[in-house]
């Protein structure tokens, strides 16, 4: 059976409806009539209206509309506005950050909240700068190294993908990797670099 796809946004919402009238029902009415109303008298009911439990009865939302994006310097020229956000939202994810950590806010385009949006495009931010520089960096990594290292590899299973998560690990800055005091394997405590 196909699910019908809902994007992150509106399946929060979904839940949160849900939870909403279940903590509702759960509680007890405040004037709770005395007794049912009888069949006669009870107001007619009308069908639910079709469709997954849990949605509404209007027709599902389209999906949200990205504008195309502008100053792609790096990432390839014909890529969508969705498809550009969904790798921003991969990146940001990889380096435990937000938007406006790479992306300049323009304070004269202020939203329907009364914050100022971000400009997408500025190049004010040296950390969209240094951003550019590091996907350069991971495509050649990709394309002239872990794919090499791909050819020769002959354990059962791939290595796991490249991405800025494979050293940032959810931090803007990656941590410094300190190896583990490990006893040198027996018979070669004397060699160089094997000593404690």
């Amino acid at each position: 059976m196909n699910r019908p796809f809902l994007p992150f946004p509106a399946r929060i919402a979904l839940l949160a409806t849900a939870l909403l009238a279940a903590t509702l029902a759960a509680q007890d009415p405040q004037s709770a009539p005395s007794a049912a109303p009888s069949p006669a008298s009870a107001p007619a009911q009308s069908e639910p209206a079709p469709g997954p439990a849990g949605q509404n009865a209007g027709a599902p939302r389209p999906p949200r509309e990205y504008p195309a994006p502008t100053n792609l310097k790096v990432l390839p020229k014909d890529l969508t506005g969705a498809q550009v956000r969904e790798i921003m939202q991969g990146w940001a994810g990889d380096l435990g950050v937000k938007c406006d950590t790479c992306h300049a806010v323009d304070p004269k385009n202020v939203g329907p909240n009364g914050r100022p949006r971000l400009n997408y495009a500025s190049d004010e931010k040296d950390e969209k700068l240094m951003a550019r520089i590091m996907y350069q960096m991971w495509e050649v990594d990709k394309k002239d190294y872990v794919a090499r290292v791909a050819e020769m590899d002959k354990m059962d299973e791939p290595a796991a993908p490249l991405t800025c998560g494979t050293c940032h690990r959810g931090h803007l800055d990656p941590e410094k990797y300190t190896p583990p005091a490990e006893h040198p394997p027996q018979g070669m405590e004397n060699m160089p670099g094997m000593q404690h």
